[in-house]
């Protein structure tokens, strides 16, 4: 077999040399630069595997081979070697793309794992993930939103997944998780805000037998069952600041202690984070410390609204009917033209999730196999503000009917905004001079 090729790029030749040395025990063939010039003159005569390279360079830094590779041989994972404690250049690297970094002085141990998870994005298979069934859709935001999930698996640089509730962030998570290199490895979900106070430096870091009341045997966290693999915090922004504060030492210092542990413990995980929440108003607002905000939000990934894609509706509808049929034993239920078009024009707050507790509702109600428009009960479910239906026997006054479905709407906005006066006019295509003359008509302060 031939084997796999490294390329070293470093200005000092100890550390050449070292680096020279581990990986030649790896079974790895490597050739070293002493600079960027030199680099990319390796880099056009042989493939590689793999690239390691320092930050400082005499004719220029870390960050332009990064990005010189990303543009020309975006196959080849590079890693960055930085100072001890230059936090920022390493986060810069990997959101210029860099697949990880490790410190000086080189930890050999977090090098060899690093080379190993890099190395397994060599495998050809890998380079070209199969559309995933979970995530359906056509329309250019899920296009775009693919491909992103396949860019980032190859790294491992903290991703801040955002969007709303029922979106399917967990499942982009999910996806670049088993798009990348620790796809062999354990995906580790924990809801922060389902986690009481008291318990959760216990859940995420473990306990010694005898630690506090009811530790009535040693137990492993959250990290420690992540580790080789990914650890997803989801509903990051429910952490308590104190929390907040031993997550980000965890995080930085790639280690953990367990309660009434005495040594820390080094772990290999990779974080993915998510919310509903406007996680950068949480920061101006005192309740998410800003220091861990940077740390986790190295790149975003925004999960596009239903509403967002409503050209993907019919197929979701019809792969959630089949589904719905093949979990029950029953015949497949179809959508009426009418039912479809209601669907199309409903806003879903609830996105995708929404959908599917709304298909499964009118799957047991429809009667020949149709689902009717009335089967969807969009009068109902409109009651958090949609328009919805309107039973004109019920309505009085036609000003008065229009005025609560605008308060209605406008309150929503404001809502899911954390009454951000100037968002929720954007969210509804007003100008911020019309929304402010709204609300004074309205009397919503």
């Amino acid at each position: 077999m031939t084997r796999q090729r490294a390329l070293i790029v470093d200005d000092e030749p100890d550390i050449r040399e070292l680096l020279e040395i581990t990986l030649g025990r790896m079974k790895l063939d490597t050739r070293s630069a002493r600079n960027l010039k030199e680099a990319r003159e390796w880099l056009a005569r042989e493939p590689f595997d793999l690239c390691l390279t320092d930050m400082r360079l005499p004719d220029g830094t870390g960050l332009d081979l990064v990005q010189y590779i990303q543009q020309r041989h975006p196959l080849v994972p590079v890693a960055m070697i930085t100072a001890y404690g230059s936090l920022d250049t390493a986060v810069n690297a990997l959101k210029a793309g860099a697949f990880d970094f490790v410190t000086k002085p080189v930890d050999l141990g977090r090098l060899r794992e690093l080379v190993n998870t890099a190395l397994r994005l060599s495998n050809p298979e890998a380079s070209e993930a199969p559309v995933d069934s979970r995530l359906l859709g056509d329309s250019p935001p899920m296009k775009s939103l693919r491909n992103q999930i396949q860019k980032l698996a190859r790294s491992q640089a903290p991703v801040y997944i955002s969007g709303e509730s029922g979106s399917g962030k967990e499942l982009v998570a999910r996806l670049i998780h088993e798009q990348g290199p620790r796809a062999e490895r354990p995906f580790v979900p924990v809801n922060c805000g389902a986690i009481p106070s008291e318990l959760m430096e216990s859940e995420f870091f473990g306990h010694k037998k005898g630690s506090f009341t009811g530790a009535l045997e040693d137990k492993q966290g959250l990290f420690q069952a992540a580790n080789g693999g990914t650890l997803f915090l989801d509903e990051v922004a429910d952490l308590p600041l104190p929390m907040q504060v031993k997550l980000l030492r965890a995080i930085q210092e790639k280690a953990v202690r367990t309660v009434g542990g005495q040594q820390e413990v080094v772990v290999d995980v990779r974080i993915l984070s998510a919310t509903h929440k406007d996680l950068a108003a949480e920061v101006a607002a005192g309740r998410f410390r800003q220091d861990l905000y940077y740390r986790l939000n190295v790149i975003e990934l925004g999960v596009p609204p239903l509403r967002e894609r409503r050209e993907d509706i019919p197929l979701l509808t019809e792969t959630m009917l089949k589904r719905l049929a093949q979990q029950s034993g029953l015949p497949a239920a179809r959508l009426t033209t009418e039912a479809l078009d209601k669907l199309k024009c409903y806003r879903f707050p609830g996105n995708v999730r929404e959908l599917e507790n709304m298909l499964e509702r009118a799957y047991t109600l429809c009667e020949d196999d149709q689902i009717q428009a009335r089967d969807l009960r969009l009068t109902e479910a409109t009651s958090n503000g949609e328009t919805g239906e309107a039973d004109l026997s019920q309505i009085d006054n036609l000003e008065d009917y229009l005025e609560e479905i605008e308060r209605k709407l406008i309150m929503q906005a404001l809502e899911e905004t954390r009454w951000n006066r100037t968002a929720a006019a954007q969210r509804l295509g007003l100008t911020f001079r019309s929304m402010r003359y709204r609300l004074k008509k309205l009397g919503i302060d």
